[in-house]
Order: structure tokens, then C-alpha cells, then sequence
């Protein structure tokens, strides 16, 4: 797995498992101040983890680095693309001449999906449905400007077979009043894509504070939110146009609601019995 592939906040996360005690420290550093902490002196970013200085240049080159310098130049290639908006794809790219979308499609959007589920650490996946089926915790789902369809479409799902779930309202007397309530039976679930949502990273912190639990989905560079995210589930976003594609995660949506299913057995036939009820007798199905 290069950083090209993955970016190098996905490695440093996928490589967690890996890691010694001492590592994982520094991994956390990282990730939680990311990518300020990675542009920091080995000596810096020792003293922040509490670590050696070898220690810290032992974690680089597990991550496939031949020493601290290489890791940083990976670190400010990204940096670039990772800050990538619709309109400077558009500026450096043209737009393909009519035609020819079709086949555009079926050459990027299959191998976005299957490079996402093949990248995707089996045990965040079963650490994610653990969650997402637990009858205690009340979820919450929470998107940005476009990924909060994203959010829109889990809940939907989630309110079908699990129940007890909701998007984080809009109205700021509604919002403020659920978020004085968070605490350790909640369960946030975020979409944060890159050219990242401070709100949604104040929003995972304070949750964090009560101690909620955060499942969050993001891209292959990782949103800031996962230095205090439980579960970080990213995916790919290529595209055959100049925007991000949600199409890889709606896969990985798919993928968890199966699981959730599967887990849950009984009882999510239970709530679609019920829910489906109460829609014929108050007249919801059209």
C-alpha cells in the first residue's frame, strides 16, 4: 500500500494494528493533529508522544519510508490533493468533450468501488455494525454540504431496522438542545470529506468530551475527525468528473446495513414489521 494509494493519514490508520504501544502513540499524535503533526521534527513529535526519538523513526518506516525527510515530502504532496475543490479539478482538468460519459463511468467508478472494499480493515467494518446494531446507543447522523445525504440515507435505513436513530436537526435551538444531552449511550456517525468542515471536527470533539461514541466516514486522506473517531471508514472518491464521488461509500452504507441486519436477526423484522404498520394505519404509503 503506497501513500499515492492511500494517503498517508489511511496508513498511518490501517497500520495501527501493527503497531507497538509505544508506536501507536505516535500514530495518535499524528492523527490527531494531522497533517500539522507530521510536518513537525522527529524530536517534536517524540516529545508529544512521549516516545524516543528512534521510536518514532522506527513507526516511519513501518509505514514503508526510508527515513523521516521522505516521509514528509508524501506528507506535502498530498497536501494539495487533499485540498482539492470541484472547481480547481475543473481549472486543471478540462471537461471531457461530449460524449463518451458512459464509458468514463465504467472505467473509474468499479475500480473506486472495489479498490474501497478491498482497503477497508475488516475489523473497523465489524467494530462500525457492533455499533450500528447495539439497541443502547441512540445514533445520530451528521453530514456536510453534500455528504449529508449520505447521513439522510444510513438513518433512513436505520430508523427502519433498528429505530432509535436520527439526523442532527438543523434549527440551532433543536441542535443545541440534542447536543446538551450527548453522553456515553450516543452514538455519532459523520461524513467529512476533504476540504474538511471545522463544525463537523468541534462537533466530534465535544461528543467525544461526553463520551459518545464516533463512527466516521471519509476519504482516503482522513478527515481530522479521526484522531478521536472510534471506527474511521474511508473510501475512495474518484470520479469521472470534477466532483467527488459518493458512489464507494454508498457501497460501504450498503455493506454495514447488511451487517446490521445480519446482526441483529429477529428484531430488525420485528421493527420493519412495526414501522410498516404505522405507516398503512396513518396513511404513509402512497
Amino acid at each position: 500500500m503506497t501513500a499515492v494509494e492511500h494517503g498517508v493519514a489511511g496508513m498511518i490508520h490501517a497500520r495501527l494494528g501493527e503497531c507497538s504501544p509505544a508506536e501507536r502513540r505516535v500514530a495518535r499524535v499524528l492523527l490527531a493533529a494531522y497533517p500539522a503533526a507530521a510536518l513537525e521534527t522527529v524530536a517534536v513529535l517524540a516529545e508529544r508522544a512521549g516516545v524516543s526519538g528512534p521510536t518514532v523513526l522506527r513507526f516511519v518506516n513501518r509505514l514503508g519510508f526510508r527515513g523521516h525527510p521522505e516521509f514528509q515530502k508524501a506528507v506535502r504532496d498530498e497536501l494539495s490533493e487533499r485540498d482539492t475543490s470541484p472547481l480547481s479539478a475543473y481549472t486543471a482538468e478540462p471537461p471531457a468533450a461530449p460524449g463518451g460519459a458512459l464509458e468514463r463511468a465504467r472505467r473509474v467508478l468499479p475500480q473506486a468501488v472495489e479498490a474501497t472494499l478491498a482497503e477497508l480493515p475488516e475489523s473497523e467494518v465489524e467494530a462500525a455494525v457492533r455499533l450500528l446494531a447495539d439497541p443502547q446507543l441512540r445514533v445520530t447522523g451528521h453530514g456536510g454540504r453534500f455528504s449529508a445525504l449520505l447521513a439522510h440515507y444510513l438513518v433512513m435505513h436505520l430508523v427502519q431496522i433498528r429505530g432509535n436513530s436520527r439526523l442532527l436537526p438543523a434549527g440551532q435551538v433543536e441542535r443545541a438542545g440534542l447536543l446538551a444531552e450527548l453522553g456515553r449511550r450516543d452514538l455519532l456517525v459523520l461524513f467529512d470529506y476533504r476540504r474538511y468542515e471545522q463544525p463537523t471536527l468541534r462537533l466530534a470533539q465535544a461528543a467525544k468530551e461526553h463520551e459518545a461514541k464516533i463512527i466516521l466516514f471519509t476519504d482516503r486522506w482522513l478527515s481530522p475527525v479521526a484522531g478521536v473517531a472510534d471506527v474511521v471508514l474511508p473510501s475512495r472518491v474518484d470520479s469521472p468528473s470534477a466532483y467527488d464521488s459518493f458512489v464507494p461509500t454508498v457501497a460501504v452504507l450498503e455493506t454495514l446495513i447488511d451487517g446490521v441486519i445480519a446482526r441483529l436477526g429477529p428484531a430488525a423484522g420485528e421493527q420493519l414489521t412495526s414501522i410498516e404498520a404505522a405507516a398503512q394505519r396513518y396513511g404513509l404509503l402512497g
